[in-house]
């Protein structure tokens, strides 16, 4: 049997992880699979070697308490993997440990196909050679990475965004305010603060005083917070105490009809603004990070936006509101044209319909020009001719 061995490091890459399993073995039913995943994975037969969470850390100051742990992991991780010799080993996103842990092995001769690129493009740059060394090709989720990375020898692929499969453009409005009481004329703001326990901590608290200081000037409005996972007794407890009471939703389908249902969402950067914009969704980026990552950060990025929709546009369609700008103030002052002002609003929805499609692969879905590739190195290594 044909091993596959898959590595993701937090909810996003266990999303596509598990997109991609149900893809290669739409293709390929006699393959096998082993390594680290969450829920999606499992779903798809992955018995985890250790528990995904364990990996979901962003920032310098997260991991550092968690670095002696962190090493045990990636002992773990490559001792499974030098003992089942995997046909190819797919790291999927997550860098900080999935590319350390892929340079580690491949001196072993494994095949390592990195799905969704690192984004060096944004701020280090002169790391393209040491993925070179530690990655055989990569799979791009962004139509500009080719350009990138092959500018630097790099075997890449552009096989488009997974958020095309996600169905965020499938809700239904009419049904979000029947379920939930909701007036027409009460406007719905969509408040989507992160997925990890940092984020919640720095940005929840934000954004509902900056909810505050939008219901004294928009009397009516209703928020609405999705449920993520690990974070979902942390958002609860966080947004108690607000003193507009969100409407906590917790299903997929239930995010989805309160997309449709939004006049305009306060998101933190990342691919829930992407999300979003595929809905329609008016919008302002939001984003903190403590203050030494901030300074890091500060000094070493290179490209003028942080939204995929605004780098893609090449332009402002959404606002972003970063670091110390990223304050109830200031994040206020950009929803409050979204829920006023119907052309602004209707301004953003244009743009955002004139990037998507470049986000789309040149054939099939994303997951499966992913697996397409996959099984491309697959048989490359066994002598296959495609």
């Amino acid at each position: 049997m044909t091993l596959v061995y898959l590595l993701a490091g937090e909810a996003s890459g266990d999303l596509l992880g598990g997109r991609l399993m149900a893809a290669l073995q739409r293709r390929r039913p006699e393959l096998e699979f082993a390594g680290v995943g969450g829920d999606r994975m499992a779903e798809q037969g992955l018995a985890s070697l250790f528990p995904m969470h364990e990996l979901a850390l962003m920032g310098f100051l997260e991991v550092l308490p968690r670095l002696r742990r962190l090493k045990r992991l990636m002992a773990m991780a490559e001792a499974d993997i030098l003992a089942r010799k995997p046909a190819v080993l797919v790291t999927i996103d997550a860098p900080g440990f999935t590319l350390r842990l892929a340079e580690r092995v491949k001196p072993s001769g494994v095949k390592v196909v990195h799905y969704v690129a690192p984004q060096l493009w944004a701020w280090r740059p002169g790391r393209v050679e040491k993925l070179k060394r530690r990655v055989d090709e990569v799979l791009a989720l962004l139509p500009f990475e080719p350009v990138f990375f092959e500018k630097h020898g790099m075997a890449v692929r552009f096989v488009g965004h997974p958020v095309l499969e996600g169905g965020a453009d499938t809700g239904d409005a009419a049904r979000f305010r029947a379920s939930h009481g909701l007036r027409a004329d009460e406007p719905v703001v969509l408040v989507m603060p992160g997925s990890r326990r940092g984020e919640i901590s720095r940005l929840l608290g934000i954004f509902g005083e900056a909810l505050r200081l939008v219901a004294a000037e928009v009397p009516g409005i209703r928020p609405v917070v999705p449920l993520a996972g690990a974070v979902a007794e942390a958002v609860r407890a966080g947004t108690r105490d607000w003193p507009v009471p969100p409407i906590l939703v917790s299903t997929t389908a239930e995010k989805h009809d309160a997309y449709a249902a939004a006049a305009a969402g306060l998101i933190k950067s990342g691919t829930s603004s992407l999300e979003v914009a595929l809905a329609g969704v008016p919008h302002v980026v939001g984003y903190r990070l403590n203050p030494i990552t901030s300074a890091i950060i500060r000094r070493l990025i290179q490209v003028p936006f942080v939204s995929i929709v605004n780098l893609l546009a090449e332009r402002a369609i959404a606002p972003e509101l970063l670091l110390e700008h990223c304050n109830p103030r200031e994040l206020a002052a950009a929803l409050l044209p979204l829920l006023r002002d119907p052309a602004a609003a209707e301004a953003q929805r244009e743009g955002f319909r004139q990037v998507m499609g470049q986000l789309r692969p040149p054939e099939g879905l994303p997951s499966e020009a992913a697996a397409a590739a996959v099984l491309e190195m697959l048989d490359r290594g066994q002598g296959v001719v495609a």
